[in-house]
């Protein structure tokens, strides 16, 4: 499937809910780019899920820069990288490598907070998740927060830097295909007799996965 594809469906559903949850990272994009992408999906609040909203190479992006440049755009700034955020402070949901084990992040209090906020931010906002990889498939957004937020039945559509929406569905679709779990499964002879829970644990083992490549480790704050 390829990333970020053109969907008039994704398009559709996000002028349909009024308070859709989206997801964007802000890469090397210049601010103005930025927000055109956020103007594009009618977003209304930004949920900064970075656990340090700072940037050498982007000062824009520095929290202070970014919620006072938004408020010029009538676009609410909201900062949960404290309870959201990649690099929990909390030592005991990192594994012996040092690296984040997102399946102990998403059972501690904090996490949850901060899901409850971004849910109530939401009744009342077209909320974006913001965070720095342009695409969620390497980011702790699009493979923590947001299929935690799905399983509250509150699903993504992830913005990608050329103005295209993926809407969840079709971001685990490229996340199974990216990770290969399943291969031979899902497309094969058997494909049909899978039951769902065969095809949740699928779904969840690609998580997995793709967690265990991605996630932050400690050792790179000194490599």
């Amino acid at each position: 499937m390829k990333a970020g594809h053109d969907s008039r469906e994704s398009d559709r559903i996000s002028e349909l809910i009024p308070n859709q949850l989206f997801s964007v990272g802000h890469s090397s994009l210049e601010f103005e780019r930025f927000v055109l992408l956020l103007q594009g999906a009618k977003v209304t609040a930004i949920a900064d899920v970075r656990s340090q909203p700072f940037s050498k190479w982007l000062p824009w992006s520095n929290r202070p820069n970014l919620e006072q440049a938004l408020a010029g755009r009538k676009i609410h700034y909201h900062f949960l990288g404290d309870l959201l955020g990649g690099r929990p402070q909390s030592t005991e949901v990192y594994d012996s490598d040092g690296r984040v084990n997102y399946e102990r992040v998403k059972t501690t209090a904090a996490f949850q907070r901060g899901l409850d906020r971004l849910a109530q931010d939401l009744e009342v906002s077209r909320v974006a998740m913001l965070c720095s990889e342009e695409d969620p498939m390497d980011c702790h957004r699009g493979l923590l927060v947001a299929p935690a937020m799905n399983e509250r039945g509150l699903p993504t559509i992830h913005i990608r830097g050329d103005g295209s929406m993926e809407p969840q569905s079709d971001f685990e679709a490229r996340l199974i295909d990216t990770t290969g779990v399943g291969a031979g499964l899902l497309d094969g002879l058997f494909a049909t007799s899978l039951s769902s829970e065969d095809r949740c644990q699928i779904l969840t083992d690609a998580y997995r996965k793709q967690s265990q490549r991605r996630a932050f480790r400690l050792a790179e704050q000194n490599e």
